[in-house]
């Protein structure tokens, strides 16, 4: 999603399987891509999600990376094991 949050052409939802998957961000001028593969590698992996924004996405300077983990559908019974992401490798290239 881009910001604000709150805007309903920013935000933008799939299901995501379980297993090892590869979460890119490409943000251009006017533009980012969102990708989701399978597997531990941003290629060759198969296409689980990708979206591309290309409006109202704000120009680069005050970046900031938040994570958040939010378990949906859960039904009227509490939640009885644990939910984690595991982040193997953060990549930033200005």
């Amino acid at each position: 999603m881009v910001q604000p949050y709150y805007a309903p052409a920013n935000v933008t939802g799939f299901e995501a399987p379980r297993g090892v998957l590869t979460h890119s961000l490409r943000w251009e001028p006017g533009r980012a891509t969102f990708r989701t593969v399978r597997g531990a590698s941003a290629s060759g992996g198969a296409l689980v999600s990708e979206h591309v924004f290309a409006s109202g996405v704000p120009s680069s300077g005050n970046e900031r990376l938040r994570l958040n983990l939010y378990v949906f559908r859960r039904g009227a019974q509490p939640l009885t094991s644990g939910a984690e992401i595991v982040v193997e490798k953060f990549e930033y290239i200005p």
